[in-house]
């Protein structure tokens, strides 16, 4: 017995003419739609037909989400509006050229455009149309039985065959029995016994392509419903989740600032912890921000803390610990030694040793000798940890405050935040303002240590560094379609891989008895697509049914006496 053994050691009986053939016996193994290659018809309704067809093949759909992959560069290569709407003006300014083309293309607003939501409309119909026939398709087969076995099963790609002594009815019971332990749906037939496993290939085939439906939905609903929202919060300040307090808000499409949860907190510490010595000297250890939470308009504070990849969540929304630096406590005196600025002034971090700029403005109250009206900036660089005199310049070697200095120089003028324009907190805009000079008539700058005071030049007033605070940046996030997008993610891995390692096959057993009597017992299977663990399985089972039906002893031939001889 062998399942390449094409040639039966016996001679079944000829089939009837309505067996099926084999064409028959391996249809419906797969949901994937027929062909349709005949004519549309004529007119607007042939068209809509041809058109629908089209859109629905999975060629389409593939085309499709190409498509929609390369509409979805532009978006990180141009700012975008909803983004960050000063780098759209910079871009403008710097590529005026290309401004005409890029407007008229939106790409200052891809993901909200067009061209990108007629793409995604049209894979979210072509989806649709290509799932729903085939979900209809498996359904009924579902509902079906094996089909009846074909005539000729030695033509099947795993065949084998073996003549036994037990009856028809023995043998095909045995392989009912034998079929069902192994989980095959069977159906008996007219001298054969009809099985079918693997259903769940055509259902993981299906889950893929509804998980990327559901994938599709949770993005456009996070596209449309989310906000994202960054804040500067300096330590022993506070933060409510309303959109004036932001520094910077991206809401999606259909956002409304009554979807933001009501919730305040206070930062009350923040703590960074590093590397002190060795090879990984300065490396970051552990950032906590520690806050005073309320919820709701009159929610009792609660402790709570915030770490990198650790968010406190809140109503849906989810704050992330961002960054962190350092602010510091400036305050500056007009000529008549008058306090008129104190404050903590964030600076930002240029490299991993959190060496800062940033900017000092002080926009009213200044009033010089002469009694003019004017405003004074300082720009800033601040180091935690200096090197000291002679070793170099204004870089920090170390994160922590182990030698804090500030490098500030002056200018006098107008700053400019009067003319409505947006400008950045941290960059001194000096075109309409002078520095003031040395002695030798160079740019007059000094560097400070805590509590240290610079006079500037002429009686101009004193600047005088009188702290440090630490600051952390905050980001809030709402994303309603997250939750659904992980399910959708994890279905579709699920259905793919029961789509590529779940075969779907048939298998069939005829047994007739012989002309000369004895049970010839026939084996074949037959699978989607050719796999050598078809042939494997089928001689398990026959080794397994011929254990139950051993092959026929051939019988001895009768010897007869020669003619004459008599006992």
């Amino acid at each position: 017995m062998s399942t390449t053994d094409k040639t039966p050691t016996g001679t079944p009986p000829e089939p009837s003419p309505g067996d099926p053939s084999e064409a028959e016996a391996g249809s419906q193994l797969s949901t994937a739609p027929v062909e349709d290659s005949g004519p549309v018809g004529i007119g607007v309704i042939g068209w809509a037909r041809w058109f629908w067809r089209q859109l629905t093949s999975m060629r389409v759909a593939l085309i499709l989400l190409f498509l929609l992959s390369l509409g979805a560069i532009p978006g990180s290569l141009v700012p975008q509006t909803n983004v960050d709407a000063l780098k759209v003006a910079e871009w403008k300014r710097d590529n005026p050229s290309y401004v005409g083309v890029a407007e008229a293309l939106q790409l200052f607003d891809v993901y909200s455009s067009v061209w990108f939501s007629a793409i995604y409309l049209l894979l979210f119909i072509s989806l649709i149309g290509c799932i729903v026939p085939r979900a209809w398709q498996f359904v009924g087969q579902l509902r079906g039985r094996p089909p009846a076995a074909p005539r000729r099963l030695d033509r099947l790609p795993a065949h084998t065959t073996w003549r036994t002594d037990s009856t028809p009815d023995e043998v095909l019971s045995y392989a009912r029995t034998l079929l069902g332990a192994k989980r095959f749906r069977t159906e008996a037939g007219t001298g054969h016994i009809a099985a079918e496993k693997g259903y769940l290939r055509e259902a993981g085939n299906l889950i893929f392509h509804v998980a990327l439906i559901v994938m599709l939905v949770a993005f456009a609903w996070g596209q449309y419903f989310k906000s994202e929202g960054g804040k500067l919060v300096l330590r022993g300040t506070g933060f409510s989740n309303t959109l004036t307090q932001y520094d910077d808000f991206k809401p999606g499409t259909l956002f409304h600032p009554d979807d933001l949860p009501p919730f305040s907190f206070t930062l009350d510490r923040f703590d960074a912890t590093y590397e002190m010595s060795g090879p990984q000297r300065g490396t970051p250890r552990d950032f906590t921000a520690y806050v005073t939470l309320s919820e709701g308009a009159h929610g009792t504070p609660r402790k709570r803390e915030i770490q990198v990849n650790k968010p406190l969540e809140i109503d849906g929304s989810k704050v992330y610990l961002l960054g962190h630096g350092y602010a510091p406590i400036i305050s500056v005196t007009d000529p008549t030694g008058k306090v008129i600025y104190k404050d903590a002034v964030p600076v930002l971090p240029q490299d991993g040793n959190l060496t800062s700029t940033g900017a000092v403005k002080v926009t009213d109250g200044y009033k010089d000798k002469d009694g003019k009206q004017e405003q004074l900036g300082f720009n800033a660089v601040f180091v935690p940890t200096f090197a000291g005199e002679g070793m170099g310049t204004m870089f920090s070697q170390f994160p922590a405050l182990l030698n804090p200095q500030l490098m500030l120089n002056a200018w006098h003028g107008s700053l400019g935040v009067d003319s409505g324009l947006p400008q950045n907190v941290y960059r001194l805009d000096t075109s309409k303002m002078e520095m003031f000079k040395d002695a030798s008539g160079g740019q007059f700058k000094q560097k400070l240590a805590p509590g240290d005071t610079m006079t500037l030049p002429n009686g101009a007033g004193t600047v005088t560094f009188e702290g440090i605070e630490r600051w952390a940046t905050f980001s809030v996030t709402q994303q309603p379609g997250s939750g659904l997008a992980l399910a959708g993610a994890i279905a579709a891995i699920a259905g793919l891989a029961g789509s590529l390692f779940i075969q779907r096959r048939r298998i069939w057993v005829r047994a007739v008895a012989g002309k000369d009597g004895v049970t010839v017992v026939e084996m074949a299977g037959l699978g989607r697509s050719e796999s050598a663990r078809l042939p494997e399985e089928l001689a398990d089972l026959a080794a397994t049914l011929h254990e139950q039906a051993p092959t026929a002893t051939p019988a001895e031939p009768v010897e007869e006496s020669p003619e004459g001889e008599r006992g």
